[in-house]
This record gives structure tokens, C-alpha cells and sequence, in this order.
């Protein structure tokens, strides 16, 4: 699958979403067992912790389609970045998505210590702090809301996988068999939109 297909399907099943008409992916014990002996994800996803999106369900993917890396913030610390060289030289994951969302309560929280001096007990604070640099980003931009400075915190996660992540990464970008894309989820209305598809991208490979 090229990372363009990749990038449709994952656009027809949060149209389907959005209609009301999820996709029924196959669930069934012969496709559990064909699974078992290996993955072959179309798409690798970075994504908030938060429980009102999980990927799976706002696209209709089913067993053994996502690869999903989650944590409070949709931030690449390491964990993230390993994951993500993984699902691309191992299981050749042809598109990577960093998506954030509506009411977002890491950066929420990373707003609050830039424009309060908030501070956190335990690693809480320093879950937070990678996500401050967005805060700051989205205020030179104007006036700092909750929405801008989650699309930048994308923003600044897309812009790192495309220009200063590992060779592995990098290579595949200049290849044309990788592409990184930046997505924002609406809670309310359950949309996903992919705001961030191709600029300044290392190849031209821009969707």
C-alpha cells in the first residue's frame, strides 16, 4: 500500500464514522489466527492517551491495521521514536499520523504552566515540559487558544519526524515510502482533519 492509499482509507472510515456507518473489520477466529504468525499495518499512529479517541474505532480499523503508539500529549519521547523506527523498517509502515485533539488536558496543562506558572507533582511536570516549546510556538502566532496550541504541538512533532528523526525514518521519507501527516480531532463532532499533509516534506512525496 502506498501512502496515499494509506492516507484514503484512513479518510473513508472517519467518513464512515462521521455517517454513522463505521466499517466492520473482521473479527472472527480464522482472522485472529492469521494474524497470530505476523502484522502488516497499513498506517502507524501517535496519538493522546485520551479515552475519547481511540484510532481504531474513528477509522474502522480493525485487527492487526493500526500500529499505535499513545501517551498523554501525543508527544515522540523515546518509547515513541523506537516504536515508530519499528513499524517502519520492520513491518514497512508506509504512513505515519500524529494526531492531537479537542480539549487536549496535557496541553492544557502545558498552557497553564507557560501562562501561569503552574507546577506538576511527580513526572506529571515532566510529561508536560516537551510540550511547552508548542505553547510558546502557538503565542507567536498570536493568541494562545487551547485548539492552536494542540495543532502546533502536531506541528512540531510532524516537523521533527520529517527533518531530525533517525536515518531509518529519514531514509524512507527520501524514498517516497513514507509519509508523515499531522491530523486534529473534534470530540464533538468526530471528525478527523488532516491539517498537515505534506509541507516541507525532504522528497516529493507531499499528499
Amino acid at each position: 500500500m502506498t501512502p496515499t492509499e494509506a492516507l484514503t482509507r484512513l479518510k473513508e472510515g472517519n467518513r464512515a464514522f462521521l455517517n454513522e456507518e463505521p466499517l466492520q473489520p473482521s473479527l472472527d477466529r480464522a482472522s485472529r489466527l492469521a494474524l497470530a504468525g505476523g502484522q502488516k499495518p497499513f498506517a502507524a499512529y501517535v496519538s493522546c492517551s485520551d479515552s475519547r479517541m481511540p484510532p481504531e474505532l474513528l477509522f474502522g480499523g480493525g485487527l492487526g491495521e493500526l500500529f499505535i503508539v499513545r501517551n498523554a500529549g501525543n508527544t515522540l519521547d523515546v518509547a515513541a521514536m523506537g516504536s515508530l523506527e519499528f513499524a517502519v523498517s520492520v513491518l514497512g509502515v508506509p504512513l505515519i499520523v500524529v494526531m492531537g485533539h479537542e480539549g487536549c488536558g496535557a496541553v492544557s496543562a502545558a498552557m497553564s504552566v507557560v501562562t501561569k506558572g503552574a507546577r506538576f507533582p511527580g513526572n506529571i511536570g515532566k510529561m508536560v515540559e516537551p510540550i511547552i516549546p508548542a505553547v510558546l510556538g502557538a503565542g507567536r502566532l498570536g493568541h494562545v487558544t487551547l485548539e492552536g496550541a494542540v495543532r502546533q504541538n502536531v506541528s512540531n512533532a510532524v516537523r521533527e519526524l520529517r527533518e531530525d528523526s533517525a536515518p531509518t525514518l529519514m531514509e524512507a521519507q527520501i524514498s517516497g515510502r513514507l509519509v508523515v501527516v499531522g491530523a486534529y480531532y473534534s470530540l464533538g463532532t468526530g471528525e478527523v482533519d488532516v491539517f498537515d499533509t505534506g509541507v516541507g516534506q525532504p522528497a516529493s512525496t507531499i499528499i
